[in-house]
């Protein structure tokens, strides 16, 4: 039987570890508590010697629909014991000392930590993959999307030049980059898939099992073999620019927060989860 840490759960099954995210409800919207059971279950994966590939997927009828902005477990404003970054204690400060300090910790940073787990991970998804979705599905090495599977980034809507990691243009050619963001349109999984962003495309009713066929082969592979090709493969993308190209992003999504908190109603330029979704559905918010 599968084990819970609240609003994720562990499971192994044979020598994969199933890691899945466990708010259905709010369409596995990511708060603080999520992301921190995350770090947790990654860093138990890790760990194992049984475990040679890990699985990430969600709960209910969607992957992930991003960055909790609204929901009753909403948590941003809380403490938490910091894992993947240095900086100080966010919710002492306020405005941009307190906004920088907590997403180096449990966006960026935590992203980073997960890209480099030295065992292969697969995002399994289906439903919404959407902004902090997509930072999630784009740490793991590989993506099998369902047919009913779509991605989008839409904060542009917010002011702000796309999610904290920003890896689009390595995910995507530069142009179609572009146009995800400034329209802030789903893409379907065909068309994902059709730009190698996803791996495979399956019916969603075999999902599960295409996953996992999959993890089964990668696991025939030695463990270290594993480990290094992944190092190998990480390493090029950042001489690529991967890693600068983050650091960079990240200073301008910053930008567009402390603008936003000077000009507009708050730091996400008056949107909420509610207002966000009228607007991709093409009415207002009446």
């Amino acid at each position: 039987m599968p084990e819970e840490t609240d609003v994720v759960l562990y499971e192994r099954q044979d020598s994969t570890a199933l890691v899945t995210l466990n708010r259905p409800e709010y369409r596995n919207a990511q708060n603080s508590a999520m992301t921190y059971a995350l770090d947790r279950a990654f860093y138990r994966a890790a760990d194992d010697p049984e475990v040679k590939v890990v699985v990430l997927r969600g709960a209910g009828p969607h992957f992930s629909a991003g960055h909790d902005i609204g929901t009753p477990g909403r948590d941003a404003h809380l403490p938490f014991e910091r894992r993947a970054s240095l900086w100080w204690d966010h919710s002492e400060r306020q405005g941009a000392e307190s906004r920088y300090a907590r997403e180096s910790e449990v966006y960026l940073g935590m992203c980073r930590r997960w890209r480099e787990l030295p065992k292969p991970v697969i995002a399994s998804v289906h439903g919404a993959c959407v902004a902090g979705g997509l930072m999630l599905a784009w740490v793991c090495d590989l993506i099998v999307a369902a047919d009913d599977a779509f991605f989008a980034d839409p904060v542009v809507r917010m002011g702000i030049p796309g999610v904290e990691y920003f890896a689009h243009p390595w995910v995507l050619p530069p142009r179609i980059a572009k146009e995800f963001l400034y329209t802030g349109e789903r893409m379907t999984a065909r068309r994902a898939y059709e730009l190698a962003m996803v791996n495979r495309l399956v019916p969603r009713a075999e999902l599960h099992r295409e996953t996992m066929a999959l993890a089964a082969r990668i696991a025939e592979m030695p463990t270290m073999g594993l480990a290094l090709t992944k190092r190998a493969v990480n390493q090029a993308e950042d001489l690529q620019g991967l890693h600068s190209g983050l650091d960079s992003v990240f200073g301008l999504h910053h930008l567009a927060h402390a603008h936003n908190a000077e000009t507009a109603k708050d730091s996400l330029g008056g949107m909420d989860a509610r207002s966000m979704k009228a607007a991709a559905q093409g009415r207002d918010n009446s």
